[in-house]
């Protein structure tokens, strides 16, 4: 099984997440999204000429939500909780966070890296910001459903450090959510992979 992810693409490193958290043996390959020749080697491979997707033998899947769901299939439900309600609301809230949140996405650049100087928010964003307070408040443990980090894990760490890139820190509940998805090794392990490739 092949994985192919690139350069400054969130969807790229919450595939890789899903990856690491399937525990199934993957092969990497990365492209630097910022080089034209990795670009042009991109489109010939990739059925939709972006990152990131998967190749099983001579199925390949694209879209990180896609391929959370096929890891989930081949791995007989690691990544999601065993529960059928907090499984069914896992689902949801990896769906709305994948096609969601574009105010936050377009005001905030993700940056892993660099603290992006505060700024006051639209008001849509501030919006989507109490949504996202509401999900990360929903979190029963060290992860959203417990000691097991799962998908919606994987998925909303990705914002959890975007949001505090720019200093936005979120309070309650939702803040210490949001501090113990930031300090997660295996995100942390992440990041750093797909820094070491650029």
């Amino acid at each position: 099984m092949q994985l192919f992810i690139g350069t400054v693409s969130t969807w790229s490193l919450r595939a890789l997440i899903c990856a690491r958290l399937a525990d199934i043996s993957i092969q990497t390959t990365f492209f630097n999204l910022a080089d034209e020749n990795d670009r042009r080697r991109l489109k010939q491979i990739s059925p939709t000429a972006l990152v990131p997707f998967l190749r099983d033998d001579q199925l390949e899947v694209h879209d990180s939500l896609a391929i959370a769901e096929y890891l989930n299939e081949k791995t007989s439900g690691r990544l999601y909780p065993e529960d059928p309600a907090c499984r069914a609301l896992s689902r949801s809230l990896c769906a709305e966070i994948h096609s969601g949140f574009i105010n936050v996405r377009r005001e905030m650049p993700f940056s892993p890296s660099d603290q992006c100087p505060a700024h006051i928010l639209s008001d849509s964003t501030q919006n989507e910001v109490e949504r996202l307070t509401q999900i990360f408040s929903l979190s029963q443990g060290e992860f959203m459903w417990g000691d097991r980090p799962t998908a919606v894990d994987a998925f909303y760490a990705v914002m959890a450090l975007r949001l505090a890139s720019y200093q936005v820190y979120l309070g309650g509940a939702a803040g210490e959510y949001q501090r113990r998805l930031i300090a997660w090794p295996l995100f942390n392990d992440a990041l750093a992979f797909m820094a070491n490739q650029e």
